[in-house]
């Protein structure tokens, strides 16, 4: 098979099309014809050498897919060959085949076309998990989402409307914000002329956010916490903004607040299948009664990853960006 190979680390020209071993599914594992896939921040970071893949997994990038199972693993029930499938993956998306553990195979949403489908599984699980399982978001809270404009970002407005919360959003154009709106946004802030600690604190009446989803990291540590509500969870996914961030205790404290960081792609198999089983139970009947949609900006040829990965590098799109074969 064919697949998008990471020779020596760089920039998008150092992800090379090249023919590479056929993977084969063992105990518990189904092989996927891969039809499309996404990118993701992390196939960027992956390139340039800073965030490798878990031992045992696939060495080449994209944490997501859609395709048809072409062959099953002993232990496998309830899959046959020829079904249409989306994965969560530690890797190995941009190829012709894949090897996914059963745990993390979803089957295509009522409504969604096989390409887009590749659109969901990483965006799903990453907003469900820690936007619902771990901060607990509740009906009638106050939401906000970094990057509003984003993959994740589209994917959790929606999300948090569809449980009753008002969303607030930062992105960085008129143009990503409307689209924000559409979706779904309450509150429209835009980082590069606004504060969003003083937005969100004048639209809350000085109250702050429950929940921020923030995929800056160390840049926005701080002023995440100041727009905290009492009681509020602040959940890291990101570290578009650094890594080393000042933390002031006493304002955690006085807000009794909470502050969790999270990754998707190092989880053991028995979490990730956890969280897909989830998305499958709580997300894909939002996907099929159409209240929520998988936003794609554009399709890619999968051998032409570099062009994907220069879009992203640019932030011009909106939602996914996907690699089709």
């Amino acid at each position: 098979m064919h697949a998008i190979t990471i020779p020596e680390a760089g920039g998008p020209e150092a992800l090379v099309w090249a023919e590479v071993p056929d993977p084969v599914p063992g105990e518990g594992e189904v092989l996927v014809d891969v039809v499309a896939s996404a990118v993701n921040r992390a196939d960027l970071l992956q390139r340039q050498g800073f965030y490798n893949p878990p031992p045992g997994s696939s060495p080449y990038p994209g944490l997501e897919c859609a395709g048809r199972v072409t062959d099953i693993g002993p232990g496998v029930t309830g899959w046959k060959i020829g079904d249409e499938v989306c994965a969560l993956l530690a890797g190995g998306g941009y190829a012709e085949q894949v090897v996914v553990p059963v745990g993390q195979l979803l089957p295509v949403p009522d409504g969604i076309d096989l390409v887009t489908a590749a659109a969901l599984p990483e965006v799903t699980s990453t907003v469900w998990s820690n936007v619902f399982m771990i901060s607990h978001l509740r009906p009638g809270e106050t939401f906000l989402v970094h990057g509003g404009s984003s993959g994740i970002g589209t994917m959790a407005i929606q999300l948090a409307k569809a449980i009753g919360a008002t969303v607030a959003v930062t992105a960085g154009s008129k143009v990503k914000l409307d689209f924000c709106r559409e979706l779904g946004a309450d509150i429209l802030i835009n980082y590069r002329e606004q504060d969003f600690v003083e937005e969100i604190k004048r639209a809350t009446d000085g109250a702050g956010a429950d929940v921020i989803l923030d995929n800056m990291g160390a840049k926005y540590l701080d002023r995440n916490v100041q727009s905290l509500a009492t009681n509020g969870r602040l959940a890291i996914i990101g570290m578009q903004g650094g890594v080393k961030g000042e933390l002031n205790i006493a304002t955690l404290l006085n807000k009794r607040a909470a502050v969790t960081a999270t990754s998707l792609r190092g989880r053991p198999a028995e979490e990730k299948a956890s969280i897909v089983a989830a998305v499958r139970e709580h997300v894909w009947p939002l996907i099929g009664a159409g209240h929520v949609r998988p936003i794609v900006d554009r399709t890619v040829p999968m051998s032409d990853a570099a062009a994907a990965h220069r879009v992203l590098e640019e932030s011009s799109h909106i939602g996914k960006v996907l690699l089709v074969r």
